[in-house]
């Protein structure tokens, strides 16, 4: 095996494993939520449940753009260089509008949303582990918000978005 074949291996464990980690762990926090709990809305805000179908909906979306299922991705230009993931974050604001596609609908059960946030792990493991190094670091997208990313970064910016979410469904929770 290549060197480039060997870091990209390397490179999609390590997004399949903090993926599913951070993934389980929101599943954890609503499973542990009785019904009632993951239900109750906040003023202004949404349900732990509502969280996780939310989460689950934007899970979906970029494990589509990882995989080529979803259009979005384009070849990157040859001068584009990956810039270090904290600095993609620390340019993220605290608080976002999901869009429209990815806005829960008013009731969500909490069983609903683990169903949703299940589901849409596997389709991302599945888009990892197609992921080519060509479409990894050759494709990408510019979102409004974050700049330029090439597809491995899409998988980083996946694992983030469900860390960002369990920390607001652990304050929602009053856990």
């Amino acid at each position: 095996m290549d060197a480039k074949q060997s870091s990209h291996l390397a490179r999609v464990r390590h997004l399949r494993e903090t993926f599913a980690e951070a993934n389980e762990r929101l599943v954890a926090r609503l499973r542990a939520a009785t019904d009632e709990a993951a239900a109750r809305v906040p003023d202004g805000g949404w349900s732990a449940a509502q969280i996780g179908w939310h989460v689950a909906a934007v899970t979906t979306r970029f494990a589509g753009l990882i995989s080529g299922d979803q259009p979005g991705a384009q070849p990157l230009p040859p001068a584009f260089t990956e810039r270090a993931w904290q600095e993609v974050l620390s340019g993220v604001p605290a608080k976002l509008q999901a869009p429209a596609s990815a806005t829960p609908p008013p009731a969500v059960s909490r069983d609903e949303s683990i169903s949703a946030l299940e589901a849409s792990g596997m389709r991302m493991a599945r888009a990892l582990d197609r992921l080519t190094p060509e479409r990894g670091s050759g494709m990408g997208i510019t979102h409004p918000i974050t700049g330029p990313l090439s597809v491995y970064q899409i998988g980083d910016w996946a694992t983030a978005h469900v860390i960002r979410h369990n920390q607001q469904a652990k304050r929602v929770l009053g856990a």
